[in-house]
């Protein structure tokens, strides 16, 4: 009588399961008869490997990078430099982690792409069963995260534009209201740009804002590497009640998770996305060491006084350096519709079903004209950008930068490969843990900050 093959093991399946993973993006074992996603995407998903490097670094190069002489301020310039390249292998490493669960999922449940919030959804889905039942709230969790991440940065430019063009104007001569005042003349121009619905439509800003963006830097690094003090005369380490706003604000500059999963989705070869070198590890080595040299030269050149966007320190009796200022405010203004898109885009998938198809068009206007008043009176009331980056980033990119990423990819994993005492298992508590502690002393130390500026 022929013997029966036993049950597989946990091991088996587990190596079986690696194995499909590896070939579904690499293999040519035909038995197996893999799924590609990249096969399946739309015709439009053709991004090079090249042309996604490009994207990550344009989207990741973006305001933040002038914020981070204030994060090395708080930190010192020995504890900012070091700081900066382990928050940035850590951001790295859940941004691997993130892609490499959504690439898997792909494969298992054959669906060409996933965005943030289906992969949070269906690793729930597809979890353990204790923990299925949350499978609503962690798309939920990712979508708020992620819009309330853009709305802060969005708070951050209305400042940034407001304070360039008071400094700009009482330089020259104009009337020296204050930042208040100029915050809210600033809907002039927001409020028709942020009535564009079309993604297409907002390409040629985008693409005038990389070329404006990339003179004002420049311009920025010029100021901060000409006649330097000494590094006697900064501090090398400050107090350690600094740590906790150094994370938040360099989390706020450095963390563009928000923007990884579009751009892996449109790539027509994804595998070539992680790997070594790989375009994640490229851009996040590139964007690190750029981070890193901004605001050690920054905080060295401008010292205490340093803001939380460099142009603003610059001279104020030099052309080139107002120059500077009226650019990156013009940058801001035109990558402003942009960056609302995203949490526009999360509302409105909320309550677009309770409105009557016909409204449709004046509610999402609706939406859009009182979002943009809602975010320019927030930057009115509390015209410091500096706490804004702070409590976006202690917030928003503690939860959807390094939780989420991690608690995901413990969920996926559990009973595949890992269990409780994988090293994988302990790795996501450590992250988790800084995670939470970043968060809680970021938002305490930021809300301290702003009932003292109120």
């Amino acid at each position: 009588m022929e013997k029966k093959p036993s049950a597989p093991t946990i091991h088996t399946i587990s190596d079986n399961y690696s194995s499909k993973i590896e070939l579904a993006y690499n293999g040519s074992r035909e038995d197996l008869d893999p799924y590609i996603p990249s096969a399946h995407r739309p015709i439009g998903s053709n991004t090079s490997s090249f042309g996604a490097l490009a994207h990550l670094l344009k989207a990741s190069l973006g305001s933040g990078v002038l914020a981070m002489p204030l994060a090395f301020k708080n930190a010192g310039l020995v504890i900012g430099s070091i700081g900066t390249l382990i928050i940035g292998f850590v951001c790295c490493h859940v941004i691997h982690v993130l892609v490499k669960t959504s690439q898997q999922l792909c494969v298992e449940l054959k669906r060409p792409s996933l965005g943030y919030a289906d992969t949070c959804d269906l690793v729930f889905q597809h979890g353990p069963k204790p923990v299925r039942k949350f499978a609503p709230f962690a798309r939920e969790l990712a979508d708020w995260a992620l819009a309330l991440t853009h709305m802060g940065a969005c708070c951050v430019y209305v400042v940034v534009i407001a304070e360039s063009f008071r400094q700009v104007s009482v330089v020259y001569g104009g009337p020296n209201w204050s930042v208040t005042v100029y915050c809210g003349l600033t809907l002039v121009v927001l409020i028709p740009l942020t009535q564009i619905t079309k993604l297409k439509y907002l390409v040629p800003f985008s693409a005038l804002a990389n070329f404006v963006w990339l003179g004002s830097i420049c311009i920025s690094i010029y100021y901060c590497l000409k006649d330097q003090p000494k590094i006697s005369d900064r501090n090398l380490v400050t107090s350690i009640s600094g740590i906790p706003t150094f994370i938040s604000t360099s989390l706020f500059a450095m963390e563009g998770i928000g923007v990884v999963m579009p751009i892996e989705n449109e790539m027509k070869k994804p595998q070539h996305f992680l790997g070594c070198p790989g375009v994640l590890n490229v851009a996040m080595t590139a964007i690190a060491v750029m981070y890193g040299f901004v605001g050690f030269t920054g905080y060295l050149k401008f010292g205490e006084e340093v803001r939380g966007s460099l142009t603003l320190n610059l001279p104020q009796d030099e052309v080139l350096a107002q120059t500077a200022k009226i650019l990156v405010a013009c940058v801001m203004l035109l990558s402003f519709a942009l960056v609302y898109y995203v949490p526009v885009d999360v509302v409105w998938r909320k309550v677009q079903d309770k409105i009557p198809a016909r409204g449709h068009r004046w509610a999402l206007a609706g939406v859009r004209f009182v979002g943009t008043c809602l975010l320019v009176g927030i930057a009115s009331a509390v015209p410091r950008l500096e706490l804004f980056m702070e409590l976006v980033g202690a917030v928003c990119l503690s939860v959807m930068g390094l939780l989420l990423p991690a608690i995901v990819e413990t969920v996926w994993r559990w009973n595949k490969d890992v269990t409780l005492w994988s090293f994988v298992v302990w790795k996501n508590v450590v992250i988790g843990v800084f995670s939470l502690v970043a968060m809680f002393s970021g938002v305490t130390y930021a809300i301290m900050a702003i009932v003292d500026e109120l």
